[in-house]
């Protein structure tokens, strides 16, 4: 056996490698490579280094450079913690710090980047796909243009269109230009088999006609060129652009028109009367998107009153959701009340039952026609709890009340049971009343436990997006605004309206996230203000 304190040097400390010899060295090494750890942490690791990569390689393909560095960063840092023994805590934090970069930093700073764009409806794409979308636009049927004999075929659902050109097949989809396909058979004039494609015949033909006439298949990479486009699905015809691009002075010029379409520096080709043409760019116009919610004459309006309607509907639904919970958490506290368990059991049952199926039960139970409260309760009146706008309201803050007051009677008697008897003991012996008591010392120290939470439930609810969806989908709409909003919308799910994801509207991603923005600043302001005043609380208890 090798004495490690006979390894010591002359200066009676050890040396660098602990006094073990290479041998032992490298069989401590050997035997922590050959536990079952190690076998798990290379695989699991193979097969995040491959999805990684494999992103990595498709946002390159994309040419998004930010994310392919973001990427690349990703996985010299996952590979540089768990492959090297320099920094053990790194191992813990690096998981959590990357999915925050991914879910939280990205998702803020791509949302403020889009604030400050047009992107949305006719801005998705770049000035040189503006362009091209603008020619393909407004193609037209050259005169004179040969008749090229065409099938139609299909690969994996993409319709593309087989043509004759000069005694050369040639395929060419929506996407992908003509290109030569050497081994196609051809009947004479008519193409009978194409590689890797399916020929559709007349029956497949009459099914799908409203595509096939639609198809646009280019010529060539260059747009300029035209396309190929069949009325019947046997003859092709040539296509061209009535639009010319001019890149010296950067204008579109309709030639059967004459006008011209200059760079209007919002994202569009515009002429000299502010007709724009239908595609156009994402860009930059700065603070425009923050502005509209208060300029712009048909939604200011709209804004206003849903801006008011959403405080009107946290305050009411935290104010009395509190107010109920407090007076059952009052209730239920008194030692007096036999059955405390059961009772509180019972209290709770709305908010052990998920939020979002609650909200579709009472939507199913206020129908004007057949729901519970009209046929059952109210003899089969027909009132339009959710079609009405007032009515509505008052749906909303019932049903929010009872989803909200549980967990108001929670805290509420969590803070009663947290309050010293000895306080209240001591104020009745200095001959305080029940109601002194009450008001003096019970209700200042509850407020000091629960203010925090109530702040909390005004945000919550502030953005409780799902239950105006839920229940009312944010009408009835507004007369006359023509906007996608209704009465019952709050800010958040007026902004979701606006993006159009509802698709009952265009898609303003910019606004939208504009938008979201301001509701974050205000929520945030409000909760600052709320916290400070909650230190003069603490002062009074």
């Amino acid at each position: 056996m090798v004495n490690v304190l006979d390894s010591k040097d002359a200066s009676g400390s050890l040396p660098p490698d602990g006094g073990l010899s290479p041998a032992r060295r490298r069989g401590r090494s050997a035997g922590d490579v050959l536990r079952p750890g190690w076998f798990v942490k290379i695989a699991l690791m193979a097969l995040l280094d491959a999805a990684l990569l494999f992103c990595l390689v498709s946002a390159v393909m994309q040419e998004s450079w930010i994310i392919a560095g973001a990427l690349t960063a990703a996985l010299a840092a996952l590979n540089y913690a768990y492959f090297t023994n320099r920094s053990r805590a790194l191992k813990y934090l690096l998981p959590g710090i990357l999915l925050l970069l991914a879910y939280n930093v990205f998702g803020i700073a791509y949302n403020g980047y889009i604030a400050f764009t047009n992107y949305g409806d006719g801005h998705y794409t770049d000035k040189q796909g503006a362009i091209d979308a603008a020619l393909a636009q407004h193609e037209r049927r050259v005169e004179g243009s040969e008749a090229l004999p065409t099938v139609v075929v299909l690969d994996d659902d993409e319709l593309g269109l087989a043509v004759v050109v000069d005694d050369e097949v040639q395929v060419g989809t929506a996407t992908e230009p003509l290109e030569e396909v050497p081994e196609a058979s051809v009947d004479g004039t008519t193409i009978t088999a194409v590689p890797g494609w399916q020929v559709l015949g007349f029956a497949d033909l009459l099914e799908r006609q409203t595509e096939v006439t639609e198809l646009r298949v280019p010529v060539s990479d260059d747009v300029e060129d035209g396309s190929l486009r069949t009325p019947d699905g046997r003859t092709a015809y040539l296509y061209q652009s009535t639009m010319v691009y001019d890149a010296a002075t950067d204008t579109l010029t309709d030639t059967t028109t004459g006008v011209v379409y200059h760079d209007n520096g919002r994202g569009n080709f515009a002429d000299d009367d502010g007709e724009t043409l239908q595609t156009g760019w994402v860009t930059v116009i700065g603070w425009d998107n923050f502005a509209k919610p208060f300029t712009d004459a048909r939604l200011a309006p709209v804004v206003l009153q849903v801006f008011v309607w959403s405080v009107v509907f946290a305050l009411s639904s935290v104010v009395l959701s509190f107010l109920f919970g407090l007076v059952v958490a009052v209730v239920m506290n008194s030692p007096r009340l036999r059955g405390q368990r059961y009772y509180r059991s019972v209290m709770i049952l709305p908010y052990a039952f998920p939020g979002f199926m609650s909200a579709l039960l009472w939507a199913g139970m206020l129908n004007t026609k057949y729901g519970f409260i009209n046929q059952v309760f109210l003899g089969g009146a027909e009132i339009p709890w959710l079609t009405d706008p007032l009515l509505a309201k008052v749906a909303l803050i019932g049903v929010n009340l009872w989803l909200g007051f549980p967990y108001m009677f929670l805290i509420c008697t969590g803070a009663l049971q947290a309050i010293p008897d000895e306080l209240t003991e001591a104020a009745r012996i200095d001959g305080a009343s029940g109601t002194q008591v009450w008001y003096r010392i019970t209700l200042p120290l509850l407020l000091v436990a629960v203010a925090p939470l109530l702040i909390a439930g005004f945000a919550f609810n502030f953005n409780n997006f799902s239950l105006i969806y839920m229940l009312t989908r944010g009408g009835p709409p507004f007369p006359g605004s023509g906007l996608p909003i209704g009465q019952t919308d709050i800010l958040i799910s007026m902004v979701y309206q606006i993006s159009g994801l509802s698709g009952t509207g265009a898609r303003e991603y910019a606004l939208a996230s504009a938008m979201s923005i301001l509701i974050f600043i205000f929520v945030g302001v409000i909760s600052l203000l709320t916290f400070r005043r909650t230190r003069q609380l603490e002062e009074i208890a």
